[in-house]
């Protein structure tokens, strides 16, 4: 038997498995409700509401601290002896690795084709209210973090929900905690599988075979997938070994080398089209309140706007604060305003760069797919960047694959704390899961496993509705908290200003 009947022998199997549950439990956890004209999920609703709210709870947090979000991540309130494995600015690129991927180029072309342009302006909205959501959680992922005698950081839901349930609510709290951080891990431990791994290493290989003679290139056989697994995997399994550091020491050149690459490539279209851009942004803001040709008219725009940068920006999900958990830092409040640059960078930058670019090239397969023809996401994109230069796919080849990998090296982590959380900390325990990870790796370039990853989207979405009671449930605790790190801070700046004030002036001579 070949190796492509093979794979084509196990996804036929699997899928005819897993299609029947994939598709209740998605039902369940993407049901939507018929609102003006087009379909809401209720998902989208509860996680832009948690936006709403804690936007409202913490008073802007995310405008009013921005500032010193950014000075947090410079390195300005560091203290010397904090607990803790990586430094803010590493915490938040392993993080951001985790979210930025191949929905911000892929899943932002099919937003801005079902939207149109004005999808792009709730995008950006949508994001901004993310971004207090993850202050809360990330906040709370410090806060109940666990550090072990080694120096080494475990964090996440599966580590607050019980511990702050603990604490707030005692042994009722405690009992709930526990079972939510069970259900939280298996849910992390699924989607970093196949979600976070074998999905993001199918799509870059497509995308690489698209660039290199399609289906007659080399890569295009078995043995090019294969060797294209392998080699994926090979990079991830040493890097995984050396833990959240070598993650971090990745990742904060990794991300920005990536987040540069894409950006640029982006402003490049967008400068070759410098005089469609004040029409683009026009269509982006009437689009978003008179649409044309869209379903359920504003509405839909803002609902398919939602939708993309809630399922980009993972806010309320829990995953992020697995990573930025690991930070050296005795004030949690600290890594929570990090955090919020995270949706900032994911959705109201990257995505906005995504479709700014195909509204100001317009590609035919934009226009095609908003006429209701099935093409692909990354196709969409690809296209826009062809507008300007025949080998523009290849920079975008390059965006996806680093995108891709850094996804997987985050997801690696994610899914680690949650296998130690199920399984224990033992060398053998963790060594197994690196193992059974990277097999997953090789596995992605030759199996679409489209049900499990379906199955996977649900239930990560799954966690997010029991991640955010616990957020509601625990707001107050991340209230004291940022109250203590703002007092922190103002001690320091009075502490400067002391200093300053007790230098002599330095006197001259004319």
């Amino acid at each position: 038997m070949s190796l492509d009947s093979m794979t084509n022998s196990v996804d036929e199997a699997v899928s005819g498995f897993f299609e029947p549950i994939a598709e209740w439990l998605g039902e369940v956890v993407f049901y939507a409700v018929p609102v003006g004209g087009t379909d809401l999920p209720l998902i989208v609703a509860w996680l832009v509401v948690a936006g709403l709210v804690f936007t409202g709870w913490f008073g802007l947090v995310q405008l009013r601290k921005f500032r010193l979000a950014v000075d947090v991540v410079r390195g300005k309130y560091d203290e010397k002896g904090s607990a803790g494995e990586v430094n803010h600015f590493q915490a938040l690129t392993a993080a951001v690795s985790g979210t930025v991927g191949l929905g911000n180029i892929a899943g932002v072309a099919v937003a801005v084709s079902i939207g149109g342009p004005g999808a792009t302006f709730w995008m950006i909205l949508c994001g901004l209210l993310a971004m207090a959501t993850k202050f809360v959680e990330v906040t709370l992922g410090v806060k109940y973090r666990e550090v072990h005698a080694d120096g080494t950081v475990s964090g996440g839901p599966m580590h607050y929900l019980p511990k702050g349930l603990t604490e707030r609510f005692g042994k009722s709290g405690k009992t709930l905690g526990k079972v939510l951080a069970v259900l939280a891990s298996f849910m992390i431990l699924f989607f970093g599988l196949f979600g976070g791994n074998l999905f993001q290493v199918n799509q870059s290989y497509a995308q690489l075979v698209s660039v290199t003679g399609g289906e007659d290139g080399a890569l295009a056989s078995s043995a090019g997938a294969l060797f294209f697994g392998i080699l994926i995997a090979a990079l991830v399994g040493i890097v995984l070994l050396g833990g959240i550091r070598s993650i971090a020491n990745v990742t904060s050149k990794l991300v920005p080398a990536m987040a540069g690459i894409y950006i640029v490539a982006c402003l490049t279209v967008i400068l070759v089209n410098v005089t469609a851009v004040p029409d683009a942004l026009v269509s982006i803001v009437e689009g978003a309140f008179a649409p044309e040709g869209v379903a359920g008219g504003v509405l839909g725009a803002l609902i398919i706007g939602f939708k993309r940068a809630a399922f980009s920006n993972e806010a309320g999900l829990g995953s992020a604060p697995i990573a930025h958990s690991a930070v050296k830092t005795k004030h949690p409040a600290s890594e929570g305003l990090v955090a919020l640059l995270e949706p900032f960078i994911d959705t109201v930058v990257i995505c906005t760069m995504t479709a700014l670019t195909i509204v100001v090239a317009n590609p035919a397969s934009w226009a095609d797919a908003r006429e209701g023809k099935e093409i692909g996401g990354v196709t969409i994109t690809s296209d826009a960047f062809e507008t300007v230069l025949p080998w523009f796919p290849y920079v975008l080849t390059v965006a996806v694959l680093l995108f891709a990998i850094s996804t997987v090296l985050t997801w690696g982590y994610y899914g680690l704390k949650a296998w130690t959380y199920l399984f224990g900390r033992s060398r053998t325990s963790e060594l197994t899961y690196k193992v059974v990870y990277t097999v997953f790796a090789v596995a992605g370039s030759l199996l679409t496993l489209q049900t499990l990853i379906d199955l996977a989207d649900a239930v990560l979405f799954m966690l997010a509705v029991i991640n955010i009671i616990g957020l509601y449930l625990l707001a107050p605790v991340v209230k004291r908290e940022l109250n203590s790190f703002l007092e922190f801070v103002r001690a320091r700046k009075a502490g400067q200003a002391d200093e300053d004030e007790d230098q002599e002036p330095v006197k001259t001579t004319v």
